[in-house]
């Protein structure tokens, strides 16, 4: 599994996907200066990550070091001064605590996102959310609510950084890059099964059906056929997917051009309803599919057919905790 990732890696390169992955999760939005800060900062405990601390900057002051808010919030994590009293730390090691510096707010960030963590790890729900919920209306409130507070302004800074971050499940997972890599290194296993029409489940590949446009029949086929392989792809990361192309495509999220990463699926088509295909993109213009009867699941060119409709990214199912 290790091997398949570190390869997509390398076959990604330079691009959106590439870069994703390589940065073990950092999927947000983050400027260049500043990811190595959020990474690093955004792992100082197991409670929160990278993605998290990356949505809350961009929240909090758009990463603008800068930022200064009416209430007296102040730099790129728009800390109260006394909270900044309390918890900030010299990140740089250069002797003093500088809120406007990134190199000392960011770190601290991450402290204080751990300890309201730790402050909030009995309160039911989601974990993150509590967390969010914490560090804008404070722990106490969250604690006498019991989640996230009936305030207006907190229940939509939660939203906004949660559909940055990426969609929660109701265990309280979140689409990630290590759940595309999952499904990316579950799809490589399949590598050499052969096309079964209608083959293919959230178990493993499947004797299909009959029949194909042209009138090709799964029937004594065990293998996958191009939704069944997506759908196993990403069963074994947790994301329960429909069955065929066009109910995956409405069940994901859309994906602008430039933003495709490992692990996105990849749909043609002429319209929404009517798509025929689709395959997981692993970098360096190649998808894993299963393409057409006759052939077996392997490695393709992203444009080795002429009517590519769009790109979108699998969520997890129930998922709208607010």
């Amino acid at each position: 599994m290790v091997v398949i990732a570190a390869a997509l890696i390398q076959a990604a390169g330079d691009t959106p996907a590439g870069k994703a992955m390589g940065a073990m999760g950092l999927s947000v939005a983050v400027p260049d200066k500043y990811k190595d800060l959020v990474q690093e900062a955004g792992n100082t405990c197991p409670e929160i990550s990278p993605n998290l601390l990356a949505g809350l900057l961009t929240q909090e002051s758009g990463f603008n070091p800068k930022a200064k808010s009416p209430a007296g919030a102040q730099g790129i994590a728009q800390f109260i001064p006394s909270t900044w009293e309390k918890d900030a730390v010299d990140g740089d090691g250069d002797g003093d605590r500088d809120v406007w510096d990134p190199k000392d707010a960011i770190p601290s960030a991450g402290v204080h996102l751990c300890k309201i963590a730790k402050e909030v790890k009995d309160v039911p729900g989601s974990k993150q959310n509590n967390i969010l919920a914490a560090y804008n209306a404070g722990s106490g409130a969250v604690v006498h609510y019991g989640g996230v507070p009936p305030y207006r302004e907190t229940q939509n800074y939660v939203k906004s950084i949660g559909s940055l971050v990426g969609k929660m499940s109701s265990g309280g997972k979140k689409a990630t890059t290590t759940q595309a890599v999952t499904a990316v290194n579950a799809a490589n296993d399949m590598v050499g099964k052969p096309y079964s029409w209608g083959g293919g489940d959230a178990n493993g590949p499947s004797t299909g059906t009959c029949c194909s446009p042209r009138g090709r029949s799964g029937k004594g086929i065990k293998g996958f056929d191009c939704s069944g392989l997506t759908l196993y792809a990403y069963a074994q990361a947790g994301i329960t997917l429909p069955r065929t192309a066009s109910q995956q495509y409405a069940a994901s999220e859309p994906v602008k051009a430039g933003q495709m990463r490992v692990g996105d699926l990849i749909f043609y088509g002429k319209s929404a309803e009517s798509l025929h295909h689709v395959g997981i993109y692993v970098g360096g213009g190649h998808m894993i599919d299963a393409p057409r009867p006759g052939t077996k699941v392997r490695y393709s060119a992203i444009d080795s057919m002429p009517d590519k409709f769009g790109v979108a990214r699998p969520v997890p199912n129930a998922n709208k905790e607010i």
